[in-house]
């Protein structure tokens, strides 16, 4: 009796000790993928064999001799357009100096043409004043004045923003700090009433015409603007004027806007006061009735004091 050997499977072989890392090996293997291989060949193919590097480098070159030429052409256009730009600058000035002179000659001409009438004003009141001709002057603002009065500094607030030069309020005041031209009105009014014999404000003389009001922040004497603080000059004996003011309506008014809203004022007596003419004056012609003719008038100034 035979025996039978026993009958045995074949096992697989052992497994790859990188059996595991097929995957990365792949990677690895096939670094590009074939699009981009096949790109990067034709692009070889296309190049005729130059570097990349000598490309760059002659791409550069190309750019820059672009930017040369066309900063040479801006210099070359500049430099033929200097003299033209340089000679219509030279023109502009001269017209604008021409133009400058111009309106500084007729300012002169306006200048002299006022004082030629401010002089022939004067004639005027001086001829046909008779024994008051000095005293219509005085009051006129016609010459100007020397002598002892008051100083009357008026400031607004401190901390004043810019607010509105027309009237206060109902109650006669205003929250602002602001001086107004219906303030300076009181004040001047105050000191006429008061004893003064010649007021200006600000180097301003005022006459019987003249007349104090508000344009936006801004006061006006006779249309000219004045900027705080208004400094206030009368002629006057100084310290009965100082005091009659302080004790009068216009001057209590004047000391509830300093403590009320914070406005500055301080007024002291000078034995020294100096007030110039006024720039112009205003010089009315009275002429005999026909019919029933009274005594023959006279070119006067208005002699009534107060400020509208």
């Amino acid at each position: 009796m035979s025996q039978q050997s026993p009958v045995r499977s074949t096992g697989s072989p052992p497994p790859r000790p990188d059996a595991s890392m097929s995957l990365l090996n792949n990677v690895i293997d096939h670094a590009l993928d074939d699009g981009y291989a096949e790109a990067t060949a034709r692009r070889a193919a296309e190049g005729g064999g130059l570097p990349r590097s000598l490309r760059a480098k002659i791409g550069l070159a190309a750019g820059l001799a672009l930017a040369a030429a066309v900063v040479t052409v801006g210099a070359a256009e500049a430099r033929v357009s200097a003299p033209v730009v340089a000679k219509e600058r030279q023109e502009l000035i001269g017209r604008i100096e021409a133009d400058t002179s111009s309106a500084d000659e007729l300012a002169r001409d306006v200048e002299r043409m006022r004082s030629e009438v401010g002089e022939r004003q004067r004639r005027a009141l001086q001829q046909y004043g008779g024994d008051q001709a000095e005293l219509v002057a005085l009051l006129s603002g016609a010459t100007p004045v020397r002598g002892p009065g008051v100083r009357l500094v008026v400031d607004d607030a401190k901390g004043t923003d810019a607010g509105g030069g027309g009237p206060r309020e109902s109650s006669g005041f205003s929250d602002t700090g602001r001086v107004r031209d219906r303030d300076m009105q009181r004040v001047v009014n105050g000191l006429w009433e008061s004893g003064a014999e010649a007021v200006a404000i600000n180097g301003q003389r005022l006459t019987s015409l003249s007349a104090i009001r508000a344009a936006g922040d801004a006061i006006l004497v006779d249309n000219k603007p004045l900027v705080p603080p208004y400094t206030v000059l009368a002629i006057g004996d100084g310290q009965r004027l100082s005091t009659a003011f302080q004790g009068s309506a216009d001057g209590q008014y004047l000391r509830a806007l300093v403590e009320n809203f914070g406005i500055r004022s301080r007024i002291s007596a000078e034995g020294d006061v100096r007030l110039p003419a006024a720039p112009s004056l205003t010089v009315r012609t009275a002429e005999p009735r026909r019919a029933g003719a009274t005594p023959s008038g006279r070119a006067t100034a208005e002699t009534g004091k107060g400020t509208s």
